[in-house]
């Protein structure tokens, strides 16, 4: 079960080219609603129309002297739906000193993200309701509920935001632009995590000739969303084989000393839950587990003492407050704003296909599932450009969330980029997120230089915990 079992066939777009959005005013920086940087706000258009929302911008100046200088490096965190607001402080903490002597870090929330004309889908279709229902339908009329539940969610969004179609990542890219214009950079320089590095792709596919110094960390693939998503899912199998290899190795969590009794354990555990946490619930605390090697320590200790003691394992809930609300709505709204739908016999295509491989598996990230009741996007999202100069990716070997074979592909879409590689890396987020010196030395060197290595770049990882 290790390898990678993909069932879904890739969907290239060709890039093209976008007429360049209109000069923005030069920004007027003042308090933050936090501590650590100044924040202002640009508006940007909604659409072709004359209406405008506000995007939030937070930046945190350079610590250096004025011959270290570099300008400007736009960061995002991922999602869809990150705030990357705050996201300009805690990454910039965690960035090479030189970097942050050299740039000034630049946050912002993507349009219908935080403070930049937030989205809600409202109840998202009883997604805020727990425990929810069984996540993985088994059987004609259970595969009829879990379509009924993607309605819902789809009805949801569409009803609360007339708009919905105008929070593309095409869209996002515009306002990046205008972001640039507005700090008087004549190049973006950027750094985009996880969905950041499909943002910072589908920037360059609109502006070639204005992208700087790019770093992408754990691309995602460029792939539809839907078929993203599912690829994500085996991964993500692959993954638990891991993590359950590794407990077994660990015969002191109390879970079992082969990998069959450490899976028997977490079966039984997953079916024997109470009160607000449910199968859902459990598999959302998985889904997140599974992504960073840090929490399998503490999550094999929770399963162990729910199993042995009847603790309650720790909350992985969706919740109903307006920072949550809105990640979830964003998140299903971006995606299905991005790509191609899928219709409903390709959503339970992917499920049988994941169940033939596991009869247990991890569906928490198949938000695109919802796109089958979307409306067909005004604006696919393309990614980069035969004219663009080249970029630095970063990626770990056997992360989960966003596999290696699709950021090969994403890097292939990026004429002459090269890849720093971490091996033996099984956590999701590389520069200046996993403390390894290779990888931030040369994506730090890239930054201050513009200077690429020469070829793709192999460091050694850290293993498994």
């Amino acid at each position: 079960m290790r390898a990678l079992r993909s069932a879904v066939a890739l969907t290239l777009l060709a890039p093209a080219l976008t007429a360049a959005p209109a000069a923005a005013d030069p920004l007027e920086f003042g308090p933050c609603p936090f501590d650590g940087a100044e924040c202002a706000e640009l508006s940007a258009p909604l659409g072709d129309g004359d209406r405008s929302i506000p995007i939030a911008i937070s930046r945190v100046r350079a610590t250096g002297t004025p011959a270290e200088y570099r300008g400007a490096l736009l960061v995002n965190p991922g999602g869809p739906g990150g705030s990357g607001l705050e996201y300009a402080v805690s990454k910039g903490e965690k960035l090479p000193e030189s970097v942050r002597r050299g740039y000034d870090i630049i946050g912002f929330d993507p349009r219908g993200v935080g403070r930049s004309a937030p989205l809600d889908c409202g109840e998202l279709g009883g997604l805020f309701d727990h425990p929810a229902p069984e996540p993985v339908p088994a059987g004609e009329e259970a595969e009829s509920r879990y379509l009924g539940r993607l309605r819902a969610m789809a009805d949801d969004c569409l009803r609360h935001n007339p708009d919905a179609s105008r929070m593309s990542t095409m869209s996002t890219a515009r306002d990046l632009d205008r972001i640039r214009a507005a700090l008087g950079e004549p190049k973006l320089n950027y750094l985009g995590v996880s969905y950041g590095t499909y943002l910072g792709a589908a920037y360059a596919a609109q502006f070639p000739d204005r992208v700087g110094r790019v770093v992408l960390d754990s691309a995602v693939g460029p792939d539809r969303w839907h078929d993203f998503d599912v690829r994500q899912a085996f991964a993500m199998l692959d993954q638990r084989d891991v993590l359950f290899e590794w407990v077994a190795a660990h015969p002191e969590f109390g879970l079992g000393d082969t990998e069959e009794q450490v899976r028997r354990n977490y079966s039984a555990a997953r079916a024997n839950l109470s009160g607000d946490f449910g199968p859902a619930e459990f598999d959302n605390l998985v889904y997140k587990t599974l992504s960073r090697t840090e929490r399998w320590e503490p999550f094999a200790r929770d399963l162990a003492a729910h199993l042995h003691e009847g603790t309650p394992l720790s909350p992985a809930l969706p919740e109903s407050d307006p920072e949550s609300r809105n990640y979830e709505a964003a998140l299903r709204t971006v995606k299905c704003a991005d790509s191609g739908r899928p219709d409903e016999r390709e959503v339970l295509g992917s499920i049988r296909a994941l169940r033939a491989a596991d009869p247990e598996p991890v569906l928490t990230g198949l938000e695109a599932a919802t796109c089958a009741y979307w409306p067909k996007p005004r604006e696919t999202a393309r990614f980069g450009h035969p004219s663009m100069p080249p970029v630095l990716l970063t990626q770990a070997d056997h992360d989960p969330t966003t596999p290696l074979d699709g950021a090969r592909r994403m890097q292939a879409r990026l004429p002459g980029s090269r890849m720093v590689l971490l091996h033996e890396s099984y956590s999701h987020g590389v520069f200046a997120s996993q403390r390894n010196s290779c990888v931030d030395d040369a994506a730090a060197h890239y930054l201050l230089t513009g200077a690429l290595p020469a070829g793709d770049v192999d460091c050694r990882g850290p293993g498994l915990p």
